[in-house]
């Protein structure tokens, strides 16, 4: 394997080590001091001259503050002569805002690869990108990694014996197919529609949950409305345990609230955004996906195929 050096910016470094230590590597170092009008300098410690260098940077939690972040990081290795620069966002902040729905609103997804490849981001790895077209955004490889099978082998230690798997929108539909293909369960989803940014209606439940136990999946759980709504229309309609599999858990607003009270029995979430320690305890159960990742950058340093660590 070519000699590499990675490094951490300030959103997730207990991941980033976590990712190291599978590759048996250490952390570069970093230098961060912030300008007293709240400016963000950074100062890489390493020579990086000729390296291959990965940064390891979620978007999330102060999603503004950490792309800035990360941009100036690898401007710094840039001009530090690193010979090529793999940006790792185990969360993809803005994805979300991948499409004009609105007249006069921005399509921010474009904006943020625009502003990758400006800073000199030569390829970037992410997982379950919220819609995978963003991958076209951008005019360098991107390397979409998948938490299903991470997430899958944790649910298929409850007993799903007579379950179904059950997409919360439209928008997890294929997620949802993919998880009942992987766990050999039937497939429902459910008709929905957003009133606002944190309260959902469900119109419909298309499938039949009756006596069985459900899984809803989803890409992220952000404020918890859609979740929520789908555990209690399943409920209603004579679901018995009720499961969650995100690969991304933001955990924002107020769900914390809405997850407590809600008839949903377990979340398993990976960890590719911290979650604050105690949040929901006896209720969300994380799966670390950083093995994963440090997997992937191996296969990228050694020319294989990433597809190959799903096979």
């Amino acid at each position: 394997m070519e000699p590499f050096l990675l490094f951490s910016g300030n959103s997730h470094p207990v991941f980033a080590s976590k990712v190291a230590a599978h590759l048996g590597a250490k952390l570069g170092g970093v230098d961060f001091k912030p300008f007293p009008d709240g400016e963000i300098s950074v100062q890489i410690l390493d020579n990086v001259r000729g390296r291959d260098v990965f940064v390891i940077q979620t978007i999330a939690r102060e999603p503004n503050r950490y792309l800035m972040e990360l941009l100036i990081m690898v401007d710094a290795l840039k001009r530090a002569s690193a010979k090529s620069v793999t940006a790792i966002i185990p969360y993809f902040g803005y994805a979300r805002q991948d499409r004009k729905d609105k007249p006069r609103v921005p399509i921010t997804a474009k904006l943020i690869a625009d502003l990758l490849q400006t800073a000199g981001v030569a390829r970037v790895l992410t997982m379950d990108l919220h819609a995978g077209q963003i991958q076209g955004l951008l005019d360098i490889p991107v390397d979409n990694l998948y938490g299903l099978p991470y997430l899958a082998d944790a649910l298929a230690k409850e007993n799903l014996k007579k379950a179904v798997v059950v997409a919360p929108d439209l928008g997890a539909i294929k997620k949802a197919r993919s998880y009942a293909k992987h766990l050999n369960l039937d497939f429902a989803l459910i008709d929905k529609r957003r009133v606002s940014s944190e309260e959902v209606e469900v119109y419909a439940i298309i499938g039949d949950v009756d006596g069985k136990d459900v899984v809803l999946v989803d890409d992220l759980c952000s404020t918890g409305g859609t979740l929520v709504s789908a555990a209690a229309a399943c409920k209603e309609a004579g679901a018995q345990r009720i499961f969650v599999a995100v690969t991304h858990g933001l955990f924002v607003g107020k769900a914390e609230e809405l997850l407590s009270k809600s008839p949903i029995e377990k979340i398993f979430v990976s960890d590719t955004v911290p979650i604050p320690e105690g949040l929901l305890k006896n209720k969300i159960f994380t799966i670390s996906v950083a093995p994963l990742f440090g997997d992937a950058i191996r296969c990228i340093l050694e020319m294989q195929s990433i597809s190959s660590i799903f096979s």
